[in-house]
């Protein structure tokens, strides 16, 4: 599983790679983690959480939006994210789908990190798919 930055106007944008959908929602949660801090500091605690949406990329944009949420409450950097996605389209489409993520991630202390505030993900330019056996994502954040 892969990251990388890219530059995206004012915002800033990750791209990611990985063999399964539960490793890309954790590969573009490590894209946030880095777009916020040049390096993260070792200590804080585990937290957990779950979201659910009725797609696929819902599923995406609620996850990555519960961590900038959790970064605001609990005054923390989410980092070193785990992630289990299971789900399913239903029949007629995203009808009917229920997608869940059960993730956890350390909670680094934002007072031992110089972080830079993302405000929000969004759905612009936002792409899930399979690409050549893998998952690709590609989404912007607001800075």
């Amino acid at each position: 599983m892969s990251y990388a930055l890219r530059e995206h106007t004012a915002d800033v944008a990750v791209e990611a790679t990985a063999p399964t959908l539960a490793a890309l929602f954790e590969a573009v949660a490590d894209g946030l983690t880095a777009a916020s801090c040049e390096a993260v500091p070792g200590g804080g605690e585990r937290f957990e959480f779950t979201v659910s949406a009725e797609s696929r990329e819902a599923l995406l944009f609620d996850y990555l939006d519960q961590l900038i949420y959790e970064r605001d409450v609990r005054l923390v950097l989410p980092a070193d994210h785990r992630c289990a996605v299971s789900g399913s389209d239903g029949a007629g489409g995203d009808e009917g789908a229920a997608w869940t993520a059960e993730a956890t991630a350390r909670g680094v202390p934002l007072d031992a990190v110089a972080a830079r505030e993302i405000k929000a993900v969004t759905y612009s330019e936002m792409t899930l798919e399979r690409r050549d056996g893998e998952w690709y994502a590609y989404v912007v954040f607001d800075v």
